[in-house]
């Protein structure tokens, strides 16, 4: 264990970084969650929550924070229509997203403020993002993306170990070639949670599961009654 949630900044925390160091992120981080087990724990945190839609109906998910989303692709198993919108404060971002996958809808805006009515989504999704925020905004957030979901939430982030830390550390400087990853990716493990973290954050909640995954990472799904 690393001690208490570290509040240093990362580099990709920083709005006003829109060049060409986003690309390389994004690129790499599509990498990492393709061979880390990130994909994985999206896809089976979604399936979860969506056995009350029927295969018919195509399934709204809102994709907060999304980076360089590669939801469409991670979801094309389940063989049924799904909407992907994808959601990202940083402009760079939400272009890289855009070209790579132009059939999703992409926004630019804060996913403290969504410029969505309620329940205009089946899910709200939120991959490796939760860990940029402190317990308050994080429950702010939750309580902004329970007002658009119908179906509940699925939060896939980062477990905190020394373990986790060590081996990102070593992984990214003998294999990435992006300044951001190799920066960031440390400071995001010691940023990551613990299992109280998590269940302290989503007390308000009933229908709360928290779940280990490969590799160190955690599955949140909040479902909705």
């Amino acid at each position: 264990m690393l001690g208490p949630r570290s509040t240093l900044l990362e580099m990709i925390d920083d709005m006003s970084v829109t060049d060409e160091r986003i690309d390389a992120a994004l690129q790499e981080l599509k990498v990492i969650n393709r061979f880390l087990g990130g994909d994985y724990v999206s896809r089976a945190g979604i399936i979860q929550l969506i056995r009350r839609v029927p295969k018919n109906l195509p399934l709204r998910i809102l994709d907060c924070g999304a980076g360089g989303s590669g939801l469409p692709n991670v979801l094309r198993s389940l063989n049924r229509t799904v909407d992907v919108t994808a959601l990202d404060l940083n402009l760079r971002a939400c272009q890289y997203s855009a070209f790579h996958v132009p059939s999703m809808n992409v926004v630019n805006g804060s996913a403290f403020r969504l410029p969505f009515s309620d329940r205009s989504f089946d899910i709200v999704h939120a991959s490796l993002f939760c860990h940029h925020f402190g317990a308050d905004d994080l429950c702010v957030l939750l309580a902004e993306w329970s007002r658009v979901a119908r179906l509940g939430i699925v939060i896939n982030d980062l477990r905190r170990s020394a373990v986790a830390f060590l081996a990102i550390t070593l992984l990214t400087r003998l294999f990435s070639r992006s300044t951001m990853v190799r920066h960031d990716a440390p400071i995001s493990v010691r940023r990551g949670f613990l299992k109280k973290d998590l269940s302290e954050i989503s007390s308000g909640h009933d229908r709360v599961s928290i779940t280990r995954h490969w590799a160190f990472r955690w599955l949140v799904t909040i479902e909705f009654t």
